[in-house]
């Protein structure tokens, strides 16, 4: 079994690599460091996306135990991180088609919510939001607006924009292009930001009454 080329041609491999040959040659130990490296990522985008701590909790086992049996199947052209995060992405959507009682998600749909596929007129952001509100209380309004994205649109969001990886990196790890990726990303940030002028201009109103 040839082991796994390093991903850039410096002469020095990466150490997630070594990590992967070493679990291929038996070494269960050098898997388990990858599970430490990573365990808090995956739970993170499994949970954004199964809006559920259980069942992201469930993805992430699933995931590392799937990506132990599939070891063999890691190319090494892309970072081992970027092809586990695709198997918990898959994994992730399984639970939610399951929660749905058989209803398909994709992240090639384009789900309609209440306020339509995207909104066309953004408003201001006027005040700014930030200025009145505490950091704690931004980000459970930003998680829960975060929420509210169709599941398509919020995985695209939660890998580029709250895991920090590349656009290329989130296309390859959810099968998509790059331009698609590009596309949901702008429409996702569209939705956000009308969500969020919609909150604070009804607190604003509601103050001000």
């Amino acid at each position: 079994m040839p082991e796994t080329e390093p991903l850039q041609s410096t002469g020095e491999i990466h150490p997630d690599i070594l990590l992967v040959n070493q679990a291929r040659a038996g070494d269960v130990a050098a898997f388990e460091k990858l599970v430490r490296q990573y365990d808090r990522q995956v739970f993170r985008i499994a949970q954004h996306i199964t809006q559920n701590r259980e069942d992201a909790e469930d993805v992430v086992q699933d995931a590392f135990l799937k990506a132990y049996e599939k070891l063999d199947q890691f190319q090494g052209n892309s970072k081992f991180y970027t092809w586990l995060v695709r198997i918990a992405v898959n994994e992730s959507l399984m639970r939610l088609r399951r929660r749905r009682t058989g209803k398909m998600v994709s992240i090639d749909e384009d789900v309609e919510t209440d306020e339509g596929s995207m909104p066309r007129d953004l408003a201001d952001w006027s005040p700014n939001p930030e200025a009145q509100y505490g950091q704690s209380e931004m980000a459970e309004i930003l998680r829960k607006t975060i929420q509210g994205l169709p599941p398509g649109f919020r995985v695209v969001f939660v890998l580029r924009d709250v895991d920090g990886l590349s656009t290329e990196e989130t296309a390859e790890t959810l099968g998509l292009s790059v331009p698609a990726v590009k596309s949901r990303l702008l429409r996702a940030r569209l939705q956000l930001r009308e969500r969020l002028s919609r909150y604070f201009r009804k607190k604003n109103g509601d103050g001000v009454k």
